[in-house]
């Protein structure tokens, strides 16, 4: 998916099954519950940045589980890739999502401020540099009582196994001309343990297990 010329027809298809497995493999309705909800107000509207959004799906199921307590939430969802983007503005509209195609850097040389910054398996994407560069991004970007929380697989070889035999069967139909199945067997095997992402993050990051085979590294929470 990284790659720019990646068959569009494939990346699309793509997009547009991630919300089928992130509501498996990201437990995204954990994460709202856990640091997103609790910032909420039913008065006042927050704000909530999404880096590296692809099709835009986990700020979608926010949003819709936001107003259904009650609560105010505006979502600023984020990709450098204009295809992600392009794809995500083609689809109806969703009160409170914010589409950009920007960088986190971007935003934060530009002083924007969120109440909670996200992303969700994007640091595996990232060598030793970037992830530097986006945790020190994302502290200018939630500084003054925000919070910054970042989502990933956890590698092991159990992750590993069980992800390839639960899509296996749908490879032929699901999953078919998509890139979900390869791309995240590769990504479970870039990503990080526990251990390994504890030995490099700067002072005031912490690192939270989740399920399944989830890493939260997080920033500004005492919780």
């Amino acid at each position: 998916m990284d790659d720019p010329g990646a068959d569009l027809d494939m990346l699309e298809r793509t997009y547009g099954r991630f919300r089928l497995v992130n509501a498996v493999v990201s437990n995204p309705r954990a994460v709202y519950r856990r640091w997103i909800r609790p910032r909420l107000s039913p008065i006042e509207t927050r704000r909530v940045l999404d880096i590296g959004t692809g099709g835009s799906d986990l700020p979608q199921a926010m949003l819709a589980w936001a107003r259904a307590d009650g609560l105010r939430l505006e979502v600023t969802a984020i990709d450098p890739d204009e295809r992600a983007i392009a794809w995500a503005r083609r689809r109806p509209p969703v009160p409170g999502l914010v589409l950009r195609q920007v960088t986190s850097r971007e935003l934060a040389d530009a002083g924007e401020r969120f109440d909670v910054v996200t992303s969700n398996h994007v640091l595996h994407h990232l060598d030793g540099r970037e992830l530097g560069a986006l945790l020190a991004e994302s502290e200018r970007l939630a500084a003054g009582g925000g919070l910054a929380v970042h989502g990933d697989i956890e590698r092991s070889r159990l992750g590993y196994a069980l992800f390839g035999i639960g899509t296996l069967p749908f490879a032929g139909n699901l999953l078919a001309d998509t890139f979900i199945r390869a791309d995240g067997l590769t990504s479970i095997r870039r990503s990080h343990t526990a251990a390994e992402l504890r030995a490099v993050l700067p002072a005031g990051w912490r690192v939270r297990r989740g399920f399944p085979s989830r890493l939260e590294v997080i920033w500004g929470a005492s919780g």
